[in-house]
This record gives C-alpha cells, structure tokens and sequence, in this order.
C-alpha cells in the first residue's frame, strides 16, 4: 500500500506515455476478433480527435495484465483506462486509485440503463468507477454443424446425451472436445458443468456464498466427475494452447466442440462463419435458463483528481447505443445496457441478449466464478489450482473437494 500511494503521488507528477489527446489502454483483446471489435473503439475516438495509445498484453484471463498494471501503478505511470473484470475492479477502487465518474454517467442516465448486476463491478460506494463495454455470457458450447450432421448428432439436451454426442464425434476420428489446458480455461468448463451439475442454488451457495457444505458436498464430487470424464475427450496436445486456438480446431473442422465464453463467436465471424449455417451456439446442457457472465470494462484511473477530457470521451463512448451495437457485434458479447434494438446481431447475438435479460429479469443471471464476477482473486485463484491440478490428473475427484475446501478457507 505504501508503494501504491508513492505510485499515485508521482502519478500526478508524471506525463506518463500518453501525451495531451491520447488514451493509453492497457488490455488483452490480442486475438484476430478482439482486435477488430478494438478497432471499433479506436476508430470512435479517432473520429473525434483523440488518438489511442495501445498497450495489449497477451493472456486470455487477464492475470498477466494485472500483473503489468500493478507495477505500472506502483512506478507512478498508470494507464488512461484497463480493462477490467469484476472484484479487480474493486479492489483498484478500495485503494482509491480510480476515477469518479458520476457526472458521465448522470449526464448520460447509465443508472436506468445499465443492469444492477453490472454496476456491483462498476460502482464503489455510490461511485461509477468503470464503463461496462459488454456482457459476455460463459456456459455456451460451440458446435461445428457441419461434423454433427455429418454424424447425425442433434443437439444435446442433457448432460448424458452430450456426452454420447462426444463420443460419436471421437469414434469417427475428430477431436471431440477442443480445449487448451490454462487454468482459466479450466475454470470456464467447470464453471458450466458445476452450474450444470447442481443447479443454480448450489451454484450460489457453494462459488458465492463459499458454504463449506455445499463446496465439499457430493455434488460437487459428481462435478469433479464430470470434469474427468470430459478430459477423455480432450486431444493430446491440449496443454497451454491459448483459447482462440482451440475456437480455431472447430472452425477447420478438426473439433466438434468448444466449451467457451461467447467471445469464441468473435473468431467465427472473423473467419467468415455463419450461425445456424457453419456453426451452433447454445447453452450447456443442463443450463438452459441460466447465464453466469462476465462483464468487460474500462476502469478510468485517478488523473491528479479529476477526470481528463479524454477519459470522459472513452466512457462516454464506450456506453453510447451506436458503440455498443458496433462493438458487440463485432466482439461476439451483448450490450452492457437493456435498452437496446439488437436486430443487428448475428442469431447467437441476438438469442444471447434475449437470454441475458430474461436471466436478468428471473433472477438467474450469476457472475461467473471462473472469470472474477463471483468473488475475490484470491478465492478465484485458489478455486483456479485446485481444478487444474484434477483436470490434469494430480487429484481424484474426492481429494479434489477436499483442496477445494481447504483453498476457499485459507483464502477467505
């Protein structure tokens, strides 16, 4: 903390790397359809004469990019804006490093428009201190239509019919599961199959609430279960490949399935796919109604006290109803906000929005665990090793509840 409030005061003093005019991001949109869905965003600035300084650092989660930002912070030579993810949003706020951004957001009602699931990441105390750039949803699969009608393979309804659609794609000699072995990959098929596993209450009980007897119950041992029996369907070659790779394997009809966040659509219609047509999108079986999510969005960090005028410009615009249409629709997420005519989305867009709102409206809408919208890093993290050491064999599914327990008790 010490370090962090030498940062600050040195901040003031600084230019930093961003000159007058600019914004310098830090994010990790690296991959071919999180680039062109930046683009959007810089293109919007731009048009308004103020020009982007880009600081990507490569990593799917984010973890890396924390760790940049942290020492940048530290040395007193923050970003304009970071991208951010749920309680690190938080946290950057309880040190007092982020920019009050209620007069933007008055100025432009964020609060009537803008979920209250969103802004319990993007507020602190009574405080906007984030713009939500989207909402991503995560237990999706993607599905290469073209090898499921091939094998006459209709789209699963149940766990145990998913499963037999993964082995009829395996016999006939595809990767049935594409996969790339990082923890937080790990994670977001966890983050499905325990939702799928036990239902949205033990879902809130066990990843929110952090109830013992819920995280070292046997639902979460059949959980555990589960998540060896996908390993079977996992190639060989799995281990660290990075996420848009494994989108890639289906895309080339080399895979079947992908378990992933909708930002997957994103490299799908950077290839030039069609929905309903090249590929299917739906939710893992056994969560139908529900959407556990993440939100992108753009912490605004402290500037001497006050906003700068190009930070207001970069909220402002990332929650204008033209960017959020153009962006999402190019990113493969939802509006942040619900007020929006979205029949320019592709038909997964457009099926995922519905489902948003409808989760949003019948209260099963969930801030994704495996993607920092259900508790803190630390928890997060602890939940992270724990999945990765089972997937990976280290653990059997019995003594993966046990660590599990005993990672959310030192950690809490």
């Amino acid at each position: 903390m010490k370090s962090f409030k030498l940062g600050v005061a040195a901040l003031a003093l600084s230019t930093g790397l961003a000159q007058a005019g600019d914004v310098e991001v830090l994010h990790w949109w690296t991959s071919g359809g999180e680039a062109a869905a930046l683009n959007v965003l810089k293109d919007d600035l731009s048009g308004q004469g103020i020009g982007w300084q880009d600081m990507p650092v490569a990593g799917g989660g984010g973890t890396q990019a924390m760790t940049v930002l942290r020492a940048r912070v530290t040395s007193g030579n923050a970003p304009t804006a970071v991208q951010m993810l749920g309680f690190d949003i938080t946290d950057w706020a309880k040190e007092g490093a982020l920019a009050n951004l209620n007069d933007i957001a008055a100025d432009k009602n964020w609060d009537a428009v803008v979920p209250e699931a969103l802004q319990k990441f993007a507020k602190y105390d009574g405080k906007w201190v984030a713009a939500p750039v989207n909402v991503h949803s995560t237990n999706w699969v993607w599905a290469n239509k073209k090898l499921m009608d091939e094998l006459g393979i209709a789209q699963p309804q149940t766990w145990d019919e998913f499963v037999a659609a993964l082995q009829k794609v395996k016999d006939a000699g595809y990767t049935a599961l594409a996969h790339g072995g990082q923890a937080w990959q790990d994670a977001t098929i966890f983050d499905a199959v325990a939702m799928s596993t036990g239902g949205a209450d033990f879902y809130q009980k066990a990843f929110v609430d952090l109830d013992e007897a819920a995280l070292g119950s046997d639902t979460m041992k059949e959980a555990f279960d589960r998540m060896t029996t996908l390993r079977g369907f996992v190639d060989d070659n799995f281990s660290g490949r990075d996420w848009n790779l494994a989108t890639a394997m289906v895309i080339n009809n080399e895979a079947g399935f992908q378990l992933m966040g909708d930002w997957a659509k994103g490299e799908f219609l950077n290839a030039g796919k069609t929905p309903n047509q090249d590929f299917l999108c739906y939710r893992f079986p056994g969560t139908q109604s529900q959407v556990t999510f993440n939100s992108d969005q753009f912490a605004m960090f402290d500037q001497n006290g006050k906003v700068s005028d190009e930070q207001a410009a970069l909220a402002g615009a990332i929650l204008s109803p033209t960017f959020q249409i153009a962006f999402n629709k190019v990113k493969g997420s939802v509006p942040a906000r619900t007020d929006l005519d979205v029949s320019e989305l592709d038909a997964c867009g457009q099926q995922g929005y519905e489902e948003f709102k409808a989760a949003s409206a019948s209260g099963n809408l969930y801030g994704s665990f495996a993607h920092g919208h259900a508790n803190k890093a630390a928890i997060k993290n602890a939940m992270y090793d724990v999945i990765t050491a089972h997937f990976n064999g280290e653990y059997d599914s019995a003594t993966a509840v046990q660590e599990l327990v005993s990672a959310v008790q030192i950690n809490k």
